[in-house]
């Protein structure tokens, strides 16, 4: 194994309770074969993030063990046996999973469904969900999930690699191909905002964002909308409409997980169009699937980064296709790490990405 100096014990933001995080000592994390050691310089704050710490998900370590956080970017500080791929001093950004490469699923490339999802002892690692993440001055991660930061992408852009991921996988588990489509982004916050680039990037026109947070919505144009809508229900399905001519759009993203998102995104949606959903919906929602059957219309699902998507994110944002900068609004040090979260979570002084910094 490959290292330099390294303390024994690190600071960690760990889960002691229902959205209560607590900055102990724990010990430095040793990487494994196939393992790389990360010296975190920044972890974002997901929603997602809002939802584990709050209501633990299944495979999530128990309080007073879990540290959380998937957004993390760090420098290569060790690396385990085998580990030719990366050296030491490396910038890396990640992605959260890492399947068992031994299930059906992961094997076919699936790995963000792996069926083993949860079982470190069968190789699964989902980073800030079932294993340690980056809430922490150190982390370790798998060298199949983790990324080299081109010199022209600095830290803190990319934090956003998986934000990018996000949209990027739905896309192409929905057909991929979409320049010349008409797209509905549901939800303007940082996926929403970031899927609308990646689609405007991808050729889509128009690009009609939709949403009601008003300074969020004013970076709508700068992150490729092309239209506005300024609404919700019923209200936002007729605008789009109207900006259709009546026809509906080719694709409606659900970015939002609203309690009528869904329901938007088929009535805005074309005869034989489809529905990408990419929010995790924080209950039951009811939506008229009738209408999506009589108007044969394809709803797409899909968690996560998949099918290495980050990768693609990473050379948009190296090319300066997405403005992921513009995003970033606040930064808190580690052991602020709660009113980092209160800022994130009640968007505070207009906050859509906060980073925490070790």
């Amino acid at each position: 194994m490959q290292t330099q100096q390294i303390p024994d014990t690190m600071r960690a933001a760990v889960l002691v309770g229902p959205s209560d995080l607590k900055v102990m000592q724990r010990p430095v994390p040793k990487p494994g074969p196939q393992q790389v050691l990360i010296k975190v310089a920044a972890c974002a704050i997901c929603g997602t993030d809002l939802k584990i710490t709050s209501h633990p998900f299944p495979g999530q370590p128990p309080f007073g063990v879990f540290i959380p956080g998937h957004e993390y970017v760090g420098t290569v500080v060790a690396v385990g046996d085998t580990v030719d791929e990366f050296k030491i001093g490396d910038r890396v950004a990640v992605e959260a999973h890492k399947g068992c490469m031994r299930c059906e699923n992961c094997i076919k490339g699936e790995y963000t469904a792996c069926l083993n999802y949860g079982k470190v002892d069968k190789g699964h690692h989902t980073s800030g969900f079932t294993v340690p993440g980056g809430f922490a001055e150190y982390v370790v991660h798998h060298i199949n999930a983790v990324y080299k930061i081109p010199d022209e992408i600095s830290f803190e852009e990319a934090t956003m690699v998986t934000t990018t991921g996000t949209p990027l996988y739905g896309l192409d588990v929905a057909g991929g191909f979409i320049a010349g489509d008409s797209i509905a982004v549901i939800g303007p916050g940082p996926i929403g905002l970031t899927t609308s680039a990646i689609c405007k990037v991808l050729c889509a026109d128009p690009v009609i964002l939709i949403g009601t947070n008003e300074s969020r919505m004013q970076l709508g144009p700068m992150f490729g909308a092309d239209q506005l809508v300024r609404a919700r229900g019923a209200e936002a399905v007729k605008r789009v409409r109207e900006l259709t001519g009546g026809v509906g759009v080719d694709l409606a993203i659900d970015c939002a997980g609203g309690e009528s998102t869904l329901d938007d995104a088929i009535k805005m949606t074309k005869l034989g169009g489809k529905v990408l959903l990419l929010a995790f919906y924080k209950e039951d929602v009811t939506a008229d699937i009738s209408t999506a059957i009589r108007s044969d219309i394809t709803i797409y699902t899909t968690r996560g980064e998949g099918h290495a998507a980050c990768k693609r994110g990473m050379s948009m944002m190296k090319q300066g296709r997405l403005p992921m900068k513009r995003m970033v609004t606040h930064e808190f040090k580690l052991e602020d790490i709660m009113q980092g979260f209160a800022t994130f979570r009640e968007r505070k002084d207009n906050a859509i990405k906060v980073l925490v910094k070790p």
